[in-house]
Protein backbone atom coordinates (compact mmCIF):
# COMPACT_ATOMS: atom_id res chain seq x y z
CA UNK A 1 0.00 0.00 0.00
CA UNK A 2 2.76 2.44 0.94
CA UNK A 3 4.68 1.46 -2.19
CA UNK A 4 1.66 2.31 -4.33
CA UNK A 5 1.27 5.71 -2.68
CA UNK A 6 4.97 6.46 -3.19
CA UNK A 7 4.84 5.46 -6.87
CA UNK A 8 1.73 7.56 -7.50
CA UNK A 9 3.18 10.62 -5.74
CA UNK A 10 6.60 10.28 -7.43
CA UNK A 11 4.95 9.86 -10.84
CA UNK A 12 2.90 13.03 -10.38
CA UNK A 13 5.79 15.06 -8.94
CA UNK A 14 8.26 13.98 -11.67
CA UNK A 15 5.65 14.68 -14.34
CA UNK A 16 4.75 18.13 -13.04
CA UNK A 17 8.39 19.07 -12.38
CA UNK A 18 9.51 18.13 -15.91
CA UNK A 19 6.55 20.02 -17.41
CA UNK A 20 7.39 23.10 -15.33
CA UNK A 21 11.03 22.94 -16.47
CA UNK A 22 9.88 22.62 -20.07
CA UNK A 23 7.57 25.64 -19.89
CA UNK A 24 10.26 27.72 -18.15
CA UNK A 25 13.04 26.65 -20.55
CA UNK A 26 11.42 26.45 -23.99
CA UNK A 27 9.15 28.66 -26.06
CA UNK A 28 6.04 27.02 -27.46
CA UNK A 29 7.03 24.77 -30.42
CA UNK A 30 10.74 25.28 -29.71
CA UNK A 31 12.95 22.18 -29.96
CA UNK A 32 16.30 21.40 -28.39
CA UNK A 33 18.25 18.36 -29.57
CA UNK A 34 19.36 16.00 -26.84
CA UNK A 35 20.57 13.22 -29.14
CA UNK A 36 20.73 14.71 -32.65
CA UNK A 37 18.71 12.72 -35.15
CA UNK A 38 17.05 10.67 -32.41
CA UNK A 39 15.60 12.60 -29.47
CA UNK A 40 14.81 16.20 -28.62
CA UNK A 41 12.71 18.26 -26.26
CA UNK A 42 9.89 20.00 -28.14
CA UNK A 43 7.37 22.01 -26.16
CA UNK A 44 3.79 21.64 -27.40
CA UNK A 45 0.37 22.09 -25.84
CA UNK A 46 -1.79 18.99 -26.34
CA UNK A 47 -5.46 19.91 -26.15
CA UNK A 48 -6.66 16.39 -26.94
CA UNK A 49 -6.40 12.99 -25.36
CA UNK A 50 -3.43 10.66 -25.68
CA UNK A 51 -1.14 11.84 -28.47
CA UNK A 52 -3.55 14.67 -29.41
CA UNK A 53 -6.58 12.54 -30.25
CA UNK A 54 -10.10 13.80 -29.46
CA UNK A 55 -8.98 17.44 -29.22
CA UNK A 56 -12.52 18.64 -29.92
CA UNK A 57 -13.98 16.54 -27.08
CA UNK A 58 -11.88 17.64 -24.10
CA UNK A 59 -14.70 17.51 -21.50
CA UNK A 60 -15.83 14.04 -22.51
CA UNK A 61 -12.27 12.80 -22.21
CA UNK A 62 -11.81 14.53 -18.85
CA UNK A 63 -14.93 12.86 -17.45
CA UNK A 64 -13.90 9.42 -18.73
CA UNK A 65 -10.36 9.92 -17.39
CA UNK A 66 -11.63 11.03 -13.99
CA UNK A 67 -13.94 8.03 -13.69
CA UNK A 68 -11.10 5.70 -14.73
CA UNK A 69 -8.64 7.22 -12.23
CA UNK A 70 -11.19 6.97 -9.40
CA UNK A 71 -12.09 3.38 -10.34
CA UNK A 72 -8.42 2.35 -10.39
CA UNK A 73 -7.79 4.09 -7.05
CA UNK A 74 -10.77 2.33 -5.47
CA UNK A 75 -9.62 -1.03 -6.84
CA UNK A 76 -6.01 -0.49 -5.75
CA UNK A 77 -6.82 0.58 -2.19
CA UNK A 78 -9.94 -1.49 -1.55
CA UNK A 79 -8.65 -4.80 -2.86
CA UNK A 80 -4.91 -4.15 -2.29
CA UNK A 81 -3.55 -6.59 -4.88
CA UNK A 82 -0.83 -8.79 -3.41
CA UNK A 83 1.03 -9.07 -6.71
CA UNK A 84 3.77 -6.44 -6.99
CA UNK A 85 3.50 -6.24 -10.79
CA UNK A 86 -0.20 -5.44 -10.63
CA UNK A 87 0.26 -2.89 -7.83
CA UNK A 88 3.13 -1.12 -9.59
CA UNK A 89 1.33 -1.14 -12.94
CA UNK A 90 -1.87 0.29 -11.47
CA UNK A 91 0.09 2.89 -9.49
CA UNK A 92 1.92 4.10 -12.60
CA UNK A 93 -1.31 4.35 -14.61
CA UNK A 94 -2.98 6.28 -11.78
CA UNK A 95 0.00 8.61 -11.28
CA UNK A 96 0.23 9.33 -15.00
CA UNK A 97 -3.51 9.92 -15.22
CA UNK A 98 -3.41 12.34 -12.31
CA UNK A 99 -0.41 14.17 -13.79
CA UNK A 100 -2.17 14.83 -17.07
CA UNK A 101 -5.47 15.62 -15.34
CA UNK A 102 -3.73 18.36 -13.34
CA UNK A 103 -2.70 20.01 -16.62
CA UNK A 104 -6.15 19.64 -18.20
CA UNK A 105 -7.89 21.22 -15.23
CA UNK A 106 -5.31 23.95 -14.52
CA UNK A 107 -4.26 24.85 -18.06
CA UNK A 108 -6.89 23.46 -20.42
CA UNK A 109 -4.18 21.45 -22.20
CA UNK A 110 -1.36 19.02 -21.43
CA UNK A 111 2.29 20.02 -21.72
CA UNK A 112 4.14 17.53 -23.94
CA UNK A 113 7.86 17.65 -24.66
CA UNK A 114 9.47 14.22 -25.18
CA UNK A 115 10.06 13.97 -28.93
CA UNK A 116 11.61 10.82 -30.42
CA UNK A 117 12.01 11.73 -34.06
CA UNK A 118 14.42 9.04 -35.27
CA UNK A 119 11.55 6.93 -36.57
CA UNK A 120 9.48 8.14 -39.52
CA UNK A 121 6.40 6.31 -38.23
CA UNK A 122 6.57 7.95 -34.77
CA UNK A 123 5.13 11.45 -34.89
CA UNK A 124 3.83 11.90 -31.36
CA UNK A 125 5.30 14.07 -28.65
CA UNK A 126 4.53 12.96 -25.10
CA UNK A 127 5.43 13.54 -21.45
CA UNK A 128 6.36 11.68 -18.25
CA UNK A 129 2.69 11.07 -17.36
CA UNK A 130 2.08 9.44 -20.76
CA UNK A 131 5.18 7.28 -20.25
CA UNK A 132 3.93 6.23 -16.80
CA UNK A 133 0.53 5.24 -18.23
CA UNK A 134 2.12 3.24 -21.07
CA UNK A 135 4.72 1.52 -18.88
CA UNK A 136 2.06 0.83 -16.23
CA UNK A 137 -0.27 -0.68 -18.84
CA UNK A 138 2.61 -2.81 -20.12
CA UNK A 139 3.33 -4.06 -16.61
CA UNK A 140 -0.35 -4.89 -16.11
CA UNK A 141 -0.35 -6.79 -19.42
CA UNK A 142 2.76 -8.71 -18.29
CA UNK A 143 1.03 -9.56 -15.00
CA UNK A 144 -2.02 -10.83 -16.88
CA UNK A 145 0.09 -12.96 -19.24
CA UNK A 146 1.99 -14.49 -16.31
CA UNK A 147 -1.29 -15.14 -14.48
CA UNK A 148 -2.84 -16.81 -17.55
CA UNK A 149 0.22 -19.03 -17.96
CA UNK A 150 0.10 -20.01 -14.25
CA UNK A 151 -3.58 -20.87 -14.51
CA UNK A 152 -2.98 -22.92 -17.66
CA UNK A 153 -0.20 -24.86 -15.92
CA UNK A 154 -2.47 -25.52 -12.92
CA UNK A 155 -5.24 -26.70 -15.22
CA UNK A 156 -2.83 -28.96 -17.09
CA UNK A 157 -1.52 -30.43 -13.83
CA UNK A 158 -5.09 -31.10 -12.63
CA UNK A 159 -5.94 -32.81 -15.90
CA UNK A 160 -2.83 -34.98 -15.62
CA UNK A 161 -3.76 -35.96 -12.04
CA UNK A 162 -7.30 -36.82 -13.16
CA UNK A 163 -5.91 -38.92 -16.01
CA UNK A 164 -3.56 -40.77 -13.65
CA UNK A 165 -6.43 -41.51 -11.23
CA UNK A 166 -8.60 -42.65 -14.11
CA UNK A 167 -5.87 -45.01 -15.33
CA UNK A 168 -5.40 -46.37 -11.80
CA UNK A 169 -9.14 -47.09 -11.51
CA UNK A 170 -9.28 -48.88 -14.86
Amino acid sequence: MLTSIIIIVLSVVLDQLTKLLTVKSLALHESVDVIPGVFRFTYIQNRGAAFGMLDEHRWVFMIISSVAIIALLVYLFKFAPKNILLSVGLSLVIGGGIGNMIDRVALGYVVDFLDFYAFDFWVWIFNVADACVCVGAGIIALYLIIDIVKEAKKEKALCEIKEEKKEEND
